[in-house]
């Protein structure tokens, strides 16, 4: 459905029995997602974040549904975190229909997450990729149960701005990789990440259906939190495009709750469930993906048992 037909409150179906997970649901367009799905009686809803304040305020504002919304911390700059985090999960529940990989840091200050890795890839990419890893053996088992389980990856039109030679500078993703116009090469990076790593689990798990999407350019904290000089950049490139938060979570609530045979596997789509056409040579570059799995399993080995 184009934007302009996809109503949340009308056309997400009953969810009744469905358990779902929402990274970022403490916040921006996790916890208006939160609030739309709440309204269809999922079985449980379970949100991750750093903030308990602002988790607090999402289930408050969601308790007249009757929907369980519960929180769970994770910091996806932390792998020990991620570990724990989906530890707690797998503790209560043994089904998972939908994954909804929604928080993400948007052109921040060079800096390193706490294993060591480039913060925007290690924050939007591998902290996500270890959530997904370990929680694959609940999303296939619920796939098995009832044919549908899902893993939505929320990235960007800006992974065009990823590092124009390689895509993904392997090499260098345990440095800050400062550079010039670094903070937004570095987040196309770790949006095209998000992009190839659906895909990528698509092939691998091709009974879980697996997407990436684009919210649109929204109007949301992470915008807000910018310096004013990136704001300027965001304001000045997107102005006459930028949707707000209510507009902008309905491509990945489309892509987790539509009927599954009108979704491709692995694919890409712009607002709202439009297949993408605007894919540059890295983000069709099947062996990237391949090596960025590989990579990406490499690192996160010891997080695996």
């Amino acid at each position: 459905m184009r934007s302009n037909t996809f109503n949340p409150a009308q056309d997400i179906p009953d969810l009744s029995g469905k358990v779902i997970l929402v990274t970022g649901g403490t916040a921006g367009l996790g916890a208006n997602s939160v609030v739309e799905l709440a309204k269809h009686s999922p079985a449980h809803i379970y949100i991750t974040g750093r903030n308990a304040k602002s988790a607090d305020g999402v289930i408050k504002q969601v308790a007249e549904t009757g929907t369980p919304v519960s929180f769970i911390t994770c910091d996806l700059a932390s792998l020990a975190s991620v570990k724990r985090a989906a530890d707690e999960f797998r503790s209560k529940e043994t089904r998972l229909d939908i994954l909804m990989c929604s928080a993400g840091i948007m052109a921040t200050d060079a800096g390193l997450t706490a294993d060591g890795y480039e913060v925007q890839f290690g924050t939007n990419h591998l902290g996500h990729a270890l959530l997904i890893q370990r929680l694959l053996p609940v999303l296939q088992s619920t796939a098995a149960l009832s044919g549908d389980a899902r893993v939505v990856l929320l990235t960007s039109l800006g992974f065009k701005m990823h590092p124009p030679c390689d895509g993904i500078s392997f090499d260098t993703l345990r440095t800050t990789q400062e550079g010039f116009f670094g903070s937004w090469v570095r987040y196309g990076q770790s949006k095209l990440a998000n992009l190839l790593y659906a895909r990528e689990l698509s092939q691998r798990y091709p009974n879980i259906t697996s997407v990436s999407v684009h919210p649109g350019v929204v109007n949301t904290g992470l915008v807000e939190g910018l310096s004013l000089a990136r704001q300027t950049f965001v304001w000045a490139t997107s102005f006459h495009n930028m949707v707000t938060p209510e507009e902008g979570i309905k491509n990945q609530l489309w892509a987790a709750t539509s009927v599954k045979d009108g979704i491709r596997n692995g694919a890409f789509y712009e607002p709202v469930g439009v297949l993408s056409t605007g894919l540059d040579k890295a983000a069709k570059d099947d062996e990237l993906a391949k090596r960025l799995w590989e990579w990406t399993d490499e690192a996160l080995v010891e997080y695996y048992n």
